[in-house]
């Protein structure tokens, strides 16, 4: 920031954290540029909502086609339900929370977790029944275990044929291949939950201060891909952390202006970079060493440009007349 105090800015000092940076702004930009964009946003916004809800919830263990979830109305008859329709609801609600996430960001996680467990529409039936004992919207609670952040294995992309000029799909490729040799990672436990509450406080406070003050500190891709990952580490609720995680990730890459219309589902990204790659990618992170977390922040931000790479052919297909 002015002062030259944000704590993360030496995180964009980091071995190739500074490349995937303006890599990410690269592909962002060029988006940005389409011609599409100069009369359909709102609609490439629309389908990146959907697109990344979707990708979200089948990280969480709800792998459905996009079009099935396109076509459902009703997410309120089981467990794969309710997630695919927790998912739809932060996607749609995601943008509206700035205001708060810019004064008050622990208030907008509880939100998010409301919204992921609950489905405010419903008065009875399994969907109301998830708000029993008043877990929806509050952290976890001391001997309170979360559940598992990566529920189901889902592969990398297959069939990606890598061109020589295209260092995105040859770096995709290369980290499934990392990822598939590393497929047994597995992450410590969860802290507890005083932990939790302090380092929570202490991000909250961190994000405040720098949404507040002039520009400057660490680029966007840097405080998105932390606070994905702080999110990710702490698990502080009961369940839905992992689709909260990257709500929030959006909700800041939004907030910071490198995606200020939500066109770039980097969920999307973590799907077909597969769930080994993010698992070795987030223990990175978590290890805290200088290589882990430039790891996790190249992870984010390759994720990211896949998901431009989406919204890029959806913007061709609404060019062509296809959508």
């Amino acid at each position: 920031m002015s002062t030259g105090t944000d704590p993360l800015a030496p995180l964009a000092e980091l071995p190739g954290v500074s490349e995937s940076v303006a890599e990410v702004r690269k592909a962002v930009d060029r988006l940005y540029g389409h011609r599409v964009m100069r009369r359909r946003a709102p609609e490439v916004t629309a389908e990146a909502a959907l697109r990344g809800a979707r990708a979200s919830a089948a990280l969480a263990g709800a792998d459905w086609p996009l079009e099935e979830v396109r076509r459902r109305s009703d997410f309120s008859a089981g467990a794969e339900e309710r997630t695919v329709g927790g998912a739809l609801r932060i996607s749609a609600e995601a943008g509206q929370l700035l205001s708060v996430w810019r004064t008050s960001p622990l208030q907008v996680l509880a939100r998010l977790h409301l919204l992921a467990a609950t489905d405010p529409s419903a008065t009875a039936g399994p969907a109301a029944a998830t708000t029993a004992g008043a877990a929806a919207g509050r952290p976890r609670r001391s001997g309170e275990a979360p559940e598992e952040l990566f529920p189901l294995e889902l592969a990398a992309a297959e069939g990606v044929a890598a061109a020589p000029s295209d260092p995105l799909l040859a770096r995709s490729e290369a980290a499934a291949d990392q990822a598939r040799s590393s497929a047994a990672t597995v992450l410590p436990p969860a802290p507890s939950a005083d932990e939790v509450a302090a380092r929570l406080d202490q991000l909250a406070q961190l994000l405040v201060t720098r949404l507040s003050g002039a520009q400057g500190g660490a680029p966007a891709l840097v405080t998105a891909a932390v606070v994905h990952g702080e999110l990710l580490a702490l698990r502080p609720f009961p369940n839905y952390n992992a689709v909260v995680a990257r709500a929030a990730q959006r909700i800041v890459l939004i907030a910071e202006g490198l995606d200020p219309k939500a066109i770039c589902p980097a969920e999307v990204g973590l799907v077909e970079l597969g769930t080994a790659a993010y698992r070795e990618a987030l223990a990175g992170y978590v290890s805290g060493t200088p290589q882990g977390l430039a790891r996790w922040i190249a992870h984010c931000g390759l994720a990211l440009r896949l998901g431009v790479r989406e919204s890029t052919a959806v913007c061709e297909a609404m060019q062509r007349g296809m959508v």
